[in-house]
């Protein structure tokens, strides 16, 4: 299949081929023609599968053959990372077509907030919007939505675990119930399925590759003390194997730390948190996306909001609380069918969260010996009743199609 055979508009179709748009991806090939069709759609993909552009396409496609000149698509995200990605994306798909976008969230002075009202009432086609800075517009009477035709919550669970969830029920409460709504998240927990039911009619269901790693990634844990984990991230970032590399850490704090430290050490290194004004923040993601920057820090909310190529090295300095976070981190990495390498910092204390990812994902994680200099490591080892499939009569990890050291077959380029 190619993207010639949804019968695009001339213009969007130009778009795509000027951009090397050839073979859709999975949940592209089931969600466009869904969409195409007016259906609502609640669609289970994890970052990385190309999910924007599955609901982009047939959105500029529906809006470009039938242009209204006012914002007939509303784009929920969760934060202004993410809002601003998924409006890049949509200058590029839309190059060629004349439907506009705008995005708008918080942050910033207020000026910035000045400058987003102008743009909403240059009447632009496509909004994509943070809960919070939409609601202010819509409580202000100056952004009216009666006459919307899609709305689209992307990574509708992180939204909810944001706390937007009443936010998300008060903004749908400005728009016309006879619309056309799309919910794409990369989980599908009971309250997801909950909130589709309230807002989605009729639904039709997707889901594609949930809470499987890519099989390009080399995943790795070290067994360690907490006082031996700077050390060894230290070692491994004065190696030289790596040049592009994300670090995550739990909390906002322990990031302001750690990156304190990995300066003192003489490390290239700037932090990616929600106390750095929205321009640094800015800056600091070009600088890592243009290979300025080699090393970023930050919490989960820079596994959703950051799509870069390139990304060899990913260090989990603390193990995510929620196996499903651990997916997200991993996946900044082994991008669009290359491969990359996944590093997890274990210690006794966050051993539990670490078995339940392996339960998760279904397969073990390599272990790396310490090096000698840092000491022996925790002793601790997984029961045998919690191996990895076990408990799910699965069995072993054979025919999963995952290999340590990145092995396995390609997967499809992401196209968005």
């Amino acid at each position: 299949m190619t993207f010639k055979d949804f019968n695009f508009n001339e213009q969007l179709a130009e778009g795509l081929l000027s951009m090397g748009y050839k073979t859709p991806t999975a949940i592209q090939q089931m969600a466009i023609p869904v969409v195409m069709k007016g259906k609502d759609v609640i669609a289970c993909a994890q970052t990385g599968t190309g999910k924007t552009a599955s609901y982009l396409l047939p959105v500029l496609n529906l809006i470009g053959t039938n242009p209204k000149h006012r914002i007939s698509a509303l784009i929920l995200a969760p934060t202004r990372e993410l809002a601003q990605q998924i409006d890049q994306q949509v200058e590029g798909l839309a190059y060629f077509t004349e439907v506009s976008s705008l995005a708008v969230f918080g942050g910033g002075d207020g000026s910035a907030y000045e400058q987003q009202k102008r743009g909403i009432q240059n009447k632009v086609d496509i909004l994509i919007a943070t809960p919070g800075r939409l609601i202010s517009f819509l409580a202000s009477g100056s952004l009216k939505l009666d006459q919307l035709q899609y709305l689209i919550l992307d990574e509708a669970d992180r939204m909810l675990d944001m706390g937007f969830q009443d936010d998300i029920m008060r903004i749908i409460s400005y728009l016309p119930t006879n619309r056309q709504t799309l919910l794409f998240s990369a989980t599908m927990p009971g309250r997801i399925r909950t909130l589709a039911r309230s807002i989605l009619k009729d639904p039709e269901q997707i889901n594609i590759a949930i809470s499987q790693p890519a099989a390009g990634i080399n995943q790795q844990i070290y067994k360690v003390k907490d006082e031996q984990k700077t050390k060894l991230l230290v070692g491994i970032l004065k190696s030289g194997t790596y040049s592009s590399i994300i670090i995550f850490s739990s909390t906002k704090d322990r990031v302001k730390s750690l990156y304190k430290e990995l300066k003192g050490a003489g490390l290239n290194v700037n932090a990616f948190h929600s106390d750095i004004k929205q321009s640094e923040r800015e800056e600091i993601l070009l600088e890592f996306k243009n290979k300025q920057l080699p090393i970023i820090i930050g919490t989960d909310a820079l596994s959703r909001g950051i799509d870069v190529e390139g990304i060899d090295l990913v260090v989990n300095f603390d193990v995510p609380p929620d196996p499903e976070d651990y997916i997200h981190r991993i996946g900044r990495t082994a991008r669009a069918a290359t491969t990359g390498t996944a590093i997890t910092f274990v210690n006794e204390r966050d051993f539990r969260r670490f078995k339940n990812i392996q339960q998760l994902i279904d397969r073990e994680i390599d272990e790396i010996a310490l090096p000698a200099e840092l000491g022996e490591g925790p002793k601790f080892k997984p029961e045998a009743n919690n191996r990895p499939g076990r408990d799910r009569g699965r069995g072993n990890n054979k025919g999963n199609g995952r290999r340590q050291g990145g092995g396995g077959p390609k997967q499809q380029a992401k196209n968005g």
